[in-house]
Formats: structure tokens, sequence, C-alpha cells
């Protein structure tokens, strides 16, 4: 064992996180849902997603069973949806070819959908103790301080030096601690402003906090400006209360999640009402705006009260009106739900 693992097992033993829900039992399922879960998104907001998960589905067999609108419905609110996609496909798919387990075998889980190396290897180490690398965003981090290593770690060949040191790094032994061990630092301590470098078990060894690198490194991504698309989403409320939603098609954002019936801008908005139902006069609510990793969404919400639903348009599997009960079992963007749980009484 090199002195970087023995010097970050020594940290990790004292300051360590090992409550962690996914850490008991520690299984293969539990852990590959914890990493899906775990990019993109912070510990502290995965918790109670991850609880309520696993109490709905606690196998990987359950998870292969449900249907789409279960599993994005416990998703909601997490964002990157195709995540969930990419695991329901990945359980259906060991329960095709692996006997109902994940596989322990790297190319293997790779080939599911959703698991690159990185993710793999957690599995493979935290779940069965064998010696396999990681390397996402809080690693990436790490070495790239502890090593001195300038260029975007997106880069092919900043990438590839950086597994190198990944893999040089991982010990025969206590492979599960290390990997917990190396993503904690990282998460806790190794952060990306203000890094805690007195407290870290590296800052004798590490070239970012010697040299006065820890503001600049790891290097950012070059930047582009983020275009901005502006959308009016349509509130109708019949008398019962019910709201009317569609299912969105699976190309494009929120794909495969229900939605509000969308029109270009509020003055299109009364015509695109009407083909679904009788209204009266939209109330303009609050307006938000939701960041994409690809652009900015401007939304203006339009409550259409009382709107009475046209005999004509038929409830069907892509569209229909749903209640309280029915949105609490869909899976809905979280700007939409936070939209729906916000709307105020109706009105007499």
């Amino acid at each position: 064992m090199n002195a970087f693992a023995r010097e970050l097992l020594r940290w990790y033993d004292h300051h360590g996180r090992k409550e962690l829900p996914w850490q008991h039992p520690r299984s293969a399922y539990r852990v590959w849902l914890s990493e899906i879960m775990l990019q993109q998104t912070q510990v502290v907001t995965v918790l109670d997603y991850f609880q309520r998960f696993v109490e709905r589905l606690p196998t990987l067999r359950d998870l292969a069973d449900a249907d789409e609108d279960t599993v994005l419905a416990l998703w909601s609110g997490l964002g990157y949806y195709r995540r969930a996609r990419f695991l329901h496909h990945a359980a259906r798919l060991c329960v095709e070819r692996h006997g109902g387990d994940l596989p322990r075998d790297l190319d293997a889980l790779m080939a599911l959908p959703g698991i690159g190396r990185s993710t793999a290897g957690a599995i493979l180490a935290q779940a069965h103790g064998l010696r396999f690398p990681i390397l996402d965003g809080n690693v990436k981090r790490v070495l790239t301080r502890y090593h001195g290593i300038e260029g975007f770690p997106g880069e092919s060949a900043i990438e590839k030096r950086l597994w190198r040191h990944a893999d040089e790094h991982t010990p025969d032994e206590r492979t599960a601690d290390y990997t917990q061990a190396i993503m904690d630092l990282g998460a806790t301590v190794c952060v990306r402003s203000k890094p805690a470098c007195l407290l870290c078990p590296h800052a004798a060894t590490c070239v970012a906090h010697r040299d006065g690198l820890t503001t600049v490194l790891p290097t950012v991504k070059p930047g582009k400006k983020i275009p901005t698309r502006a959308v009016a989403m349509l509130l109708m409320r019949d008398g019962r209360g019910r709201v009317l939603l569609e299912k969105r098609g699976t190309q494009g954002v929120w794909s495969g999640l229900w939605s509000l019936p969308e029109a270009v801008d509020a003055d299109a908005a009364p015509a695109v009402a009407t083909t679904f139902a009788r209204v009266h006069t939209a109330e303009p609510l609050p307006a938000f705006t939701h960041v994409f990793s690809h652009y900015r969404l401007d939304v203006s919400p339009l409550l259409f009260d009382h709107a009475a639903p046209l005999a004509a348009v038929a409830d069907r599997a892509d569209r229909r009106w749903c209640d309280r009960e029915d949105i609490a079992s869909l899976g809905l963007p979280a700007p939409v739900r936070t939209l729906l749980d916000h709307l105020p009484e109706i009105a007499p």
C-alpha cells in the first residue's frame, strides 16, 4: 500500500462517512443505485430519495418488474431523468442475462446502460472488495490537485493520466474503504471552492497546496454562452380540481415525464387551451427560470380555472385529467411538481 492510500485510510478511520444508508447493508444493488443517484447530485440531496426508492423497490428484481411511471415518480426531483431510465433498463437486462443480479465482471457491468468505468469500479470495489479504481468528479478533483495536473479533466489525454494515478493509488487491501475515503475527501475537504487544506491528510505532499494552485485546479471547462428559450405552461383545472397533464415524447428534455401543455407565449396560450377545454380568462402565476445543462428555460405559467373538458378530448395513455392522488404517482419534472404543489385553492 503506497503512502497516498495509507494516509487517506488513516484519515478515513477518524473522519470518513460510515453511516450512509447504502453502506448498511452494502449490496451491489444498493451501491449501484447510490452511484447513479450521486451523479450530478450531492449526498445530502440523495439521502431521502435513496431511502424512499429502496423502500418501494428493495431489490433489483423489484426495479425490473416496476413500470416506468413508478420509477420516474420515485426519481422525480432528482433531475437528469435519463439516469432513471438507464437504471430501469439495466435492471431488466440483468434479469434477462445475469440471473437477476448485477454481474461481477467489469466489462459486463460496463455493457449495461448508464454504467461507465467509474461506476462499475465503484460497484465491484464497494460491494465485493475487488481492486478496481474509480474516477468520479470528486476523485478527479483530488488527484488533479494532488499531482498538479493542468488542463480540463474531461479531455481525453488528461483523463487517461488521471486514470493511471487512480489505479496506482488504489490498494489491494481495504479497497471498499479506500473507494469511499477518496470520494469523501473530495466531497468534504478537497471541495471546489475554499478547500480545507489544513484538514487534508495529503497537505504536505499536494502539489496544488504547495504551489498555491487550489483556486485554479482543476482547470475549468472552456465556457460557452447558454441560450435561453421561453415557454408558457398551461394549468387547466376543472371544477373538481383535476389538472390536465400530458406525457412528453421520447426526445428532448423531460422525455417520458408527465408535464403541462405548453404554448409559445401567453398570447398563444388561449388558443392551445381551447383545443382541450372551454376556458375563461387565464390568471398569470409567478414566472420562473429552470436551468438545464445546455440552455435556460423561462417559464410563464397560466392558470385556467374552472376549465370544462371537451367531450371529444378523452383521456388516453399520454394525456389525462389528474387529481392530486394521480399526480403523486406520476413522474413529473421538479419545477412542474413544485408549481402544482403550490397552486392556489380553487376559486369559487
